[in-house]
């Protein structure tokens, strides 16, 4: 049996649980780079209250999450987690998929995003999902891939 979704924005009241559910997805990374990944340490309650945070939902418990930002010349995915438990149902997609319907509505002709360049997994989706690797840069003795998909006009 599937399990339903729902798409809900982000208030301040779930800025704990955006900050958990952030820590947990992005543990596994911890032994790859050794130290937490920039989403870990993220002021929560600012990220809410400044970009757009888009939750999915099943029942009341958050399974995942995108944070987007508005920029000028783009519109920005700054953070994807997804529960561990939930991970491989395609969550990650969809939520991915409805950021980019964001950025269509807002008049983008382009959506982007980084990453960190050993997160292979995570490259290796976004290249599947259309995104390419524009540059990569230097990041606390790593690599940062910066990632973009152009987009069809509304």
């Amino acid at each position: 049996m599937s399990e339903a979704y729902e798409l809900r924005r982000a208030t301040a009241a779930d800025a704990a649980a955006v900050r958990a559910l952030t820590c947990e997805a992005y543990s596994k990374w911890v032994p790859v780079i050794g130290r937490k990944p920039k989403p870990m340490t993220a002021d929560f309650d600012a990220a809410i209250r400044d970009h757009r945070v888009d939750l999915l939902c099943a029942g009341e418990r958050i399974v995942a999450l995108i944070e987007t930002i508005a920029e000028p010349e783009a519109l920005l995915i700054e953070n994807v987690a997804v529960s561990p438990a939930c991970q491989g149902r395609g969550l990650g997609r969809r939520l991915m998929a409805h950021a980019e319907r964001l950025a269509t509505a807002m008049g983008y002709g382009e959506i982007r995003l980084y990453t960190n360049a050993r997160f292979v997994d995570n490259v290796a989706l976004y290249q599947r999902l259309g995104y390419a690797i524009a540059r990569e840069e230097s990041f606390l003795g790593g690599r940062v891939a910066h990632m973009s998909k152009r987009l069809p006009p509304a």
